[in-house]
């Protein structure tokens, strides 16, 4: 059995062999990712688009992130489990712990991940200096969709790469784990990697970073559609689809189900049941 992620791990990994993150948001998706391999689980506030149906992540509840990381822990108790920190829950440093605390203590998260960079650092300091392992979230930032005018591609511009490579440098400086780098210049990523520390994930940053991360339904080509990062390495909506198209036409044709999927009882069993039947 591969040895199980730590956060202290993680920082030793720095450089060597490109670490492998994948979202999950349930037991059977977090069963898949443990089979194969992966390094850590992400529970996404993602969850919002991919399993809740919301047009981003600001609806998504602590409660929300509870209820989907005790499904992905019990689906995948040897890997180290990320979960995120949603919108609004980590605005000071006690509501950060309190928040940090119920992912911990009821979901039995490893560690739990934050978007920003030294505006979050009274949560950052907080939680390390309880001993609560952080993951660091700089680019484009979800939570920030409205700030930002969309999901654009960030650090564009000499100062806004600046700004950036400050925030990821801070962040390192103050003891995170790892850094998520989402939605920027491979460039600007590859950059980012060589001047921190501690490992770099990359989603939409290039492939010069320390790991990738991509969504459950992206990786699998379950979703409707794709941002340009996101390659689909098979095509699980077509084949379910057709499934499920089948299913109803062997239904409707009374083909399913056939004999072999039916329980029986025999015929004198039956019998006998007929004759005190008519006997009624």
């Amino acid at each position: 059995m591969k040895e199980r992620m730590t956060a202290q791990r993680l920082k030793t990994l720095k450089g060597q062999e490109p670490l492998v993150w994948l979202t999950a948001y349930d037991f059977t998706q977090a069963q898949l990712a443990e089979e194969a391999g992966i390094d850590v689980i992400l529970v996404g506030d993602s969850a919002g688009t991919t399993v809740m149906g919301y047009d981003s992540t600001l609806p998504v509840t602590l409660n929300d992130m509870v209820y989907h990381a005790k499904l992905v822990r019990r689906g995948a108790p040897n890997t180290m489990m990320a979960v995120d920190l949603p919108f609004l829950t980590y605005t000071s440093a006690e509501q950060a712990l309190q928040s940090a605390g119920r992912l911990m203590q009821e979901a039995l998260a490893d560690a739990v991940k934050l978007e920003g960079g030294r505006r979050v650092m009274n949560a950052v300091d907080a939680l390390i200096s309880h001993d609560i392992p952080i993951i660091g979230h700089l680019g484009l930032t979800p939570q920030s969709v409205h700030a930002m005018g969309g999901y654009r591609v960030q650090a564009r511009t000499h100062d806004s790469i600046r700004h950036l490579v400050d925030d990821a440098q801070a962040l390192a400086d103050h003891g995170v784990a790892a850094l998520v780098l989402e939605g920027i210049p491979d460039r600007v990523a590859a950059y980012v990697t060589e001047q921190v520390p501690v490992p770099t994930i990359g989603i939409g940053a290039g492939n010069q970073t320390d790991g990738q991360v991509l969504v459950f339904h992206d990786c699998l080509g379950l979703s409707s559609c794709y941002p340009k990062f996101a390659k689909p390495f098979a095509d699980v909506r077509r084949v379910m689809l057709s499934a499920l198209e089948q299913y109803g036409s062997e239904v409707r044709s009374r083909a399913f189900p056939d004999d072999d999927h039916s329980y029986h009882v025999t015929d004198k069993e039956w019998d006998a049941f007929w004759s005190q039947e008519q006997t009624r």
